[in-house]
């Protein structure tokens, strides 16, 4: 089932990202929010590979081009900017997919109402970082917007249709671009235009082409089930 495992593999890697923040969150309490977001996100993730067949399985022993998350989830957390700007992106997305789907009749809605409420927490704390790093000091500001204007070229990826999700594409992205630039107008941050001029976009995640960093991130995950096939606790 092509649309589950799509949807499933966007959060399951965006879980695994966020948990490799443990123990180096800059504050305490972020460390705890971080943690709940990605424990959100990994039971999605188990809900939908399930769809699929054995959620283990399905994280642990495939191949790096067997996942078809979409290339934004993917990108290193870099710093703690990076990280806002990538959950803004996606959160926002991931809301009105899953109220897309929530309303309609199809596989998914069961999924999708349980895990909007969930998206709207992490859409809002985004939000909130986002208003705090843009309309704060010199550096955060700084920091913020170039972390805007490097995840930009990742976020077109999210609006190609994925076969079986029965949505309006369309308006899920007009949805998105105005609630996205509303949030970084008001944190004084300048909305990208578009992939800067030569700069490569991504949009290929979907096919199970990836970047860089992901193989490294897949190899860290299955490291333990891998070196230890059949074991149990």
């Amino acid at each position: 089932m092509t649309a589950a495992l799509a949807l499933g593999d966007d959060a399951l890697v965006l879980s695994h990202r966020l948990g490799e923040w443990a123990g180096h969150a800059p504050v305490l309490e972020e460390e705890v929010a971080l943690a709940n977001i990605a424990l959100d996100l990994l039971g999605q993730a188990r809900l939908l590979l399930s769809l699929v067949g054995d959620e283990d399985e399905l994280a642990y022993l495939r191949e790096e081009r067997a996942f078809r998350n979409v290339q934004l989830v993917e990108q290193p957390n870099g710093d703690f900017a990076h990280t806002i700007a990538r959950q803004l992106y996606f959160s926002v997305h991931q809301e009105g997919l899953y109220e897309q789907l929530a309303a309609g009749d199809g596989a998914f809605a069961g999924v999708a109402a349980k895990a909007v409420k969930e998206v709207a927490y992490h859409r809002d704390h985004a939000e909130q970082w986002t208003l705090r790093l843009g309309d704060g000091t010199d550096e955060s500001h700084e920091r913020m917007q170039r972390a805007v204007d490097a995840l930009w070229r990742f976020t077109g990826e999210l609006f190609q249709p994925v076969e079986g999700v029965d949505v309006d594409w369309q308006a899920l992205h007009d949805r998105w671009l105005e609630s996205v630039t509303t949030v970084l107008e008001r944190a004084t941050l300048t909305v990208p235009s578009g992939p800067r001029s030569g700069a490569w976009t991504a949009g290929a995640g979907r096919q199970g082409i990836h970047t860089e960093s992901f193989g490294r991130m897949i190899a860290e995950m299955q490291h333990l089930h891998r070196s230890h096939p059949g074991a149990s606790w």
